[in-house]
C-alpha cells in the first residue's frame, strides 16, 4: 500500500486557524494550552501561534502507556506552571480510545482551573472506549492508520508536514517501510510546481 495523503499542509492550516480563533473567542482572559508529549508537539506549536489577540501560557505533560495488567499509568513529565484558577486547553494530536485524555482530564481538573477544555487534530470517536468530548476538533477520522504531523512509528515520521494513512500491517513488520516515500513525497512538494494529491474524501 502507498500512503496515502488525507490532509496536506494547506489543510492542516486551514484547521489550526480556525481552532485558534475558536480558542481565543472562548478564552478572551487567556488560555494556557497543556501539549501531551510527544504526539501533540508539532500541533500546538503551530496552534499557539495561531491564537490570536489573547495571552498564551504553553506547558506540557506526559504519562506513559496503560499497563495491560492494571491498566494504571503514571506521570512522566508534569507541568511547570499552576493552573488554578486558569483557563487550560489539553491538546492532543489524535484522540483514540479516549483513556489517556480522560486521565488527564481528571487529573488537571483536580488542580482546580477555571475552565478545562480539550483539543485534537485528529478524532477517531469510533473507537472510544470512555465517553470523551473533544472540544475543539479538526477532523474525524475512520479507521486509517496515520502517519506525520507528529504521529509516528517507532519515532519514524513525526516529522512528515502531511497527515497521511498507511498500511498497519507492513509497519508492524518494517517499521521504517515508507521513509523513502514519504520524505521524497514531502521534498517534491516543497519545490516550485511540486504538488502533494489529497484524498477526495478529506473532510474541509
Amino acid at each position: 500500500m502507498t500512503p496515502t495523503v488525507l490532509l496536506d499542509q494547506a489543510a492542516i492550516d486551514g484547521h489550526v486557524r480556525r481552532l485558534g480563533r475558536e480558542i481565543a473567542r472562548d478564552h478572551p482572559d487567556g488560555v494556557v494550552l497543556v501539549g501531551v508529549l510527544k504526539g501533540a508537539l508539532i500541533f500546538l506549536a503551530d496552534l499557539a501561534r495561531a491564537v490570536p489577540d489573547v495571552d498564551v501560557t504553553i506547558d506540557f505533560i506526559s504519562i506513559s502507556r496503560f499497563a495491560p495488567d492494571s491498566g494504571r499509568v503514571k506521570i512522566l513529565h508534569d507541568l511547570a506552571c499552576d493552573i488554578g484558577g486558569r483557563d487550560v486547553v489539553v491538546v492532543e494530536d489524535i484522540i483514540d480510545t479516549g483513556l489517556t485524555l480522560a486521565y488527564l482530564v481528571a487529573q488537571l481538573s483536580a488542580r482546580g482551573p477555571r475552565r478545562l477544555s480539550t483539543c485534537a487534530m485528529l478524532d477517531r470517536s469510533s473507537r472510544r472506549i470512555v465517553p470523551q468530548v473533544v472540544d475543539y476538533r479538526g477532523i474525524e477520522l475512520g479507521n486509517e492508520y496515520v502517519l506525520g504531523y507528529g504521529l509516528h512509528v517507532r519515532d519514524l515520521y513525526r516529522n512528515v508536514p502531511y497527515v497521511v494513512a498507511a498500511d498497519r500491517d507492513t509497519l508492524v513488520t518494517r517499521p521504517d517501510a515508507y521513509v523513502d516515500d514519504l520524505y521524497r513525497l514531502a521534498d517534491s512538494a516543497s519545490r516550485p510546481g511540486g504538488r502533494v494529491t489529497v484524498d477526495p474524501t478529506e473532510e474541509a
